[in-house]
């Protein structure tokens, strides 16, 4: 292993942890529906359990409602209570062999509160990422230690690997602002 496997692999992982972050992100609600809301909903199909997506179609009504529409008519009830237990604040109803689910409108509480789950889940990133600093900090070391690289090849590897961490940390930032907008916007 050398300096460049190590700062190639720690870029790797912090790109991962921006992406787990924006996928968090996503599930985030603002004021309008969106279909994401619903893409940790477990259902019980037939015994195991089975992302909603899998069992239905999910589609936008209007900008406040999404339509669940299951591939099996026998799930409407079972997705139906799925949804309600997901704990999302969700009442869907059913008309037909479809499952309507209104998505109430934010009050202002409940905007700050979503503003400091994503502040939450952006300060996990950030510590995901300091993490990865850490540990590729150390894989430096261990290539002094084996007398694979110089002390000096470590400090310019350190040096580079903190850039990388600051770039990652600010992008971590930009997405906050920009999600933190997103869900203020009434």
């Amino acid at each position: 292993m050398t300096i460049a496997d190590v700062k190639k692999s720690t870029e790797q992982k912090m790109s991962k942890s921006i992406e787990s972050l924006r996928a968090d992100l996503a599930k985030v609600r603002t004021g309008r529906a969106h279909t994401g809301i619903l893409d940790h909903v477990q259902v019980d199909y037939y015994g195991s359990p089975t992302q909603l997506s899998q069992v239905a179609n999910l589609t936008l009504i209007d900008a406040r409602t999404i339509g669940v529409q299951p591939f099996d008519k026998k799930m409407l009830a079972v997705i139906e209570k799925a949804i309600r237990e997901a704990d999302l604040g969700l009442n869907p109803a059913t008309q037909g062999d479809l499952i309507r689910v209104p998505t109430p409108a934010l009050t202002e509480e409940r905007r700050k509160e979503m503003v400091k789950l994503v502040k939450g889940e952006a300060e996990d990133t950030k510590i995901s990422i300091r993490n990865i600093r850490r540990d590729a900090n150390e894989g430096l070391k261990k290539l002094v230690k084996d007398k694979v690289c110089s002390e000096d090849d470590e400090r310019r590897g350190q040096e580079d690997i903190q850039k990388l961490t600051d770039k990652f940390v600010a992008e971590v930032d930009k997405l906050v602002v920009e999600k933190e907008k997103e869900v203020l916007t009434v």
